[in-house]
């Protein structure tokens, strides 16, 4: 069952069970919180059609994503020119570019890393995300959902303001409807 971890006892949590958020960009279900481990948050999210995360970097979180199911364009390196949109069309001084992620794809990104993903199908994608350490984007999620689910787009100093407070520097704006 559900619940705090001991040092003599792990954490179990079921298919279909966790706290999940949900907002018309995303949605979000917490596997493992700062409360079960020092290690790491760990998530299951929904990315439906046309959510674009936008480009961005963190100084301390590293990052794993494993796409479950669906397709995602995704993006883990530093380019040549950051420029301030379109992060699809980026590469890297060794000619890397952005690739389509499906089911089984891992992404590991370090901390300075920029990275970002977005579904540009007409089906959602599931993925497993995790981020250490724990609990920023516990935090992060339920702020950035709150304010996805407000009516219309959140204007974009919102974002930016809610993401430098999760050590997370915003390279291309987040969308949520765009393709």
């Amino acid at each position: 069952m559900p619940g705090a971890a001991s040092a003599s006892e792990g954490l179990l949590v079921p298919s279909g069970h966790g706290r999940t958020l949900h907002s018309p960009a995303q949605q979000v279900t917490f596997k493992v919180t700062g409360e079960h481990s020092r290690a790491a948050s760990s998530f299951e999210v929904v990315v439906p059609p046309g959510f674009d995360v936008g480009a961005h970097v963190h100084t301390r979180s590293e990052e794993l994503f494993y796409v479950l199911d669906g397709e995602l364009d995704v993006l883990a390196f530093e380019p040549r020119v950051r420029t301030p949109d379109g992060w699809q069309d980026w590469e890297s001084p060794a000619g890397q570019r952005t690739v389509r992620a499906t089911p089984g794809t891992v992404i590991v990104v370090p901390p300075g890393c920029p990275h970002a993903f977005a579904n540009r199908t007409d089906t959602p994608a599931k993925m497993f995300f995790q981020a250490s350490p724990p609990p920023d984007h516990e935090r992060y999620f339920e702020e950035l959902l709150a304010l996805l689910d407000a009516e219309g787009s959140p204007h974009p100093s919102a974002i930016a303001e809610l993401r430098a407070r999760y050590d997370i520097e915003q390279l291309t704006p987040l969308r949520h409807d765009a393709r």
